[in-house]
């Protein structure tokens, strides 16, 4: 059985910076890429908001900058799905792809959380051509636009307000009657005059060419089609964090998010660490994910150290 000091669970900015940290603290990390290498940004096109790229990058792109500067610094990259974990007693048992067996002193989960989406065909063709689950991080593509956001929710309505301040028109496609978000934001959605919701409608189908997307095709509860002419369309109806694996083993919130201590990364169990999106249900951005990503490292280093 192959023995580790330090396992990554993940290949997102989390996994990738915690990797960089902890390799360069000799502690000679192992990193498995997961089911998606580079995690959710290899799906966005252009990035403008991470410090340290003044003309803008692609995800996929910024992602093979950090497995780079990770792979510099020794960090055995590898890919791999964790299919089985123990937790119960250190070292942790961990079965990688139904079959190789790993021993590990400490774990970092970086295993990020997964956009749901409504599962059209048209919305899988146009995803990262118009197609987003992120208002804040791609919405100022579609300035002076018109875009429409699929939800009813809080983060509905909070993504259709930051995209009225930005775009020319906002089409809040509403499945009820009724909005779910609070009273607060409903009232912001409500007073906001470039916001139009449409309440009891469904979305049929994202349209589109070779450039992206061009509009969507809805239909009322009543029945009645209608084809509104977008340039951008967003998902916000929630997301799933990839935390499957650790049930029962670490403790979860009500939605699946890893619990940590406030203000660290430590997880319920000791020696177990959790950065970026599987336990942020709230800011979901790279640069917070990097972020906690070196948290984690460090609250690793130091948890080696003591032993």
């Amino acid at each position: 059985m192959e023995k580790i000091k330090v396992l990554i669970i993940g290949s997102g900015p989390a996994g990738f910076t915690s990797a960089i940290y902890t390799s360069r603290a000799n502690l000679s990390p192992v990193l498995y890429e997961g089911i998606e290498p580079g995690g959710q940004l290899t799906t966005t096109t252009e990035i403008e908001n991470f410090p340290g790229y003044p003309e803008g990058i692609t995800g996929s792109a910024m992602m093979e900058d950090l497995r780079k500067q990770a792979l510099r610094f020794g960090t055995d990259v590898r890919r791999g799905i964790i299919t089985d974990i123990d937790l119960s007693k250190r070292p942790f048992k961990v079965v990688v792809d139904h079959e190789h067996e790993i021993e590990a002193e400490s774990v970092i989960v970086c295993t990020g959380a997964t956009a749901k989406y409504l599962g059209l065909e048209s919305e899988a063709k146009y995803r990262g051509m118009g197609v987003s689950a992120c208002a804040t991080c791609d919405g100022f593509f579609y300035r002076k636009q018109d875009v429409a956001v699929v939800g009813g929710g809080d983060t509905a309505c909070e993504e259709a307000t930051y995209l009225a301040s930005i775009c020319r028109k906002v089409y809040l496609i509403v499945r009820k009657n009724y909005l779910r978000a609070s009273k607060a934001m409903q009232e912001r959605v409500f007073n906001t005059p470039n916001i139009e919701v449409l309440f009891e409608h469904n979305t049929a189908e994202v349209l589109g060419d070779d450039e992206g997307v061009t509009g969507v095709r809805v239909v009322s509860t009543a029945g009645e089609e209608r084809t509104i002419p977008i340039m951008g369309f967003f998902l916000a109806i929630g997301h799933h964090p990839n935390t499957e694996v650790f049930k029962g083993q670490l403790e979860l919130d009500e939605q699946g998010y890893i619990k940590v201590v406030p203000g660290t990364s430590k997880t319920s169990v000791e020696g177990v660490f959790a950065a970026g999106d599987v336990k942020d249900p709230h800011y979901r951005q790279a640069i917070t994910a990097a972020g906690s990503g070196c948290i984690a490292a460090l609250d690793c280093e130091r948890f080696l150290l003591a032993q």
